[in-house]
């Protein structure tokens, strides 16, 4: 979870290979008209997301089921959605890919092909609710490269208490 550009996309396939597990690239669940809605630079609302958010609690419901679990990411950036997904009865587990806005900013830049614009960063960090301390998962600073985030959440995983 976290804001565009954090490196969930990335860091969430890597670990889904690592792993040997299902990944879902939660974009994939935006009907269209979310998808030109954001490239024109105007936020989802909560209507907007409704559907996206129940396609992918269906889908941790669907693949938690599984002996094998799955890897998903999102932005998650509401804790609202965040217990959703939890209400599914799957040992959901977030890792939260935390930001500075400068550094987001300047990936964006650099991107080429996405539908996400840079002038919907600020929305997205206004809307923010990062991960809380009663919530399961793990906040990992995500500036460094997407192998040292792999890193940090495998290793936060495997911790004894997890």
């Amino acid at each position: 979870m976290g804001v565009s550009a954090s490196g969930k996309s990335t860091v969430g396939a890597r670990l889904a290979q690592r792993l040997g597990v299902p990944f879902l690239e939660g974009d994939d669940l935006h009907p269209a008209s979310n998808r030109a809605k954001m490239a024109s630079g105007h936020p989802l609302d909560e209507a907007d997301r409704r559907p996206w958010l129940a396609a992918l609690t269906e889908w941790i419901r669907t693949t938690a089921s599984s002996a094998h679990g799955g890897v998903a990411s999102c932005s998650a950036l509401k804790r609202a959605y965040r217990d959703q997904f939890r209400r599914t009865g799957a040992d959901v587990w977030f890792v939260y890919l935390a930001l500075d806005r400068e550094v987001a900013a300047e990936r964006i830049a650099r991107r080429k092909g996405h539908f996400m614009p840079p002038e919907l960063l600020d929305s997205q960090y206004d809307t923010l609710d990062p991960l809380h301390a009663d919530e399961p998962g793990v906040t990992i600073d995500a500036s460094g490269s997407p192998e040292q985030v792999m890193a940090a959440a495998l290793e936060a995983a495997c911790e004894p208490d997890r």
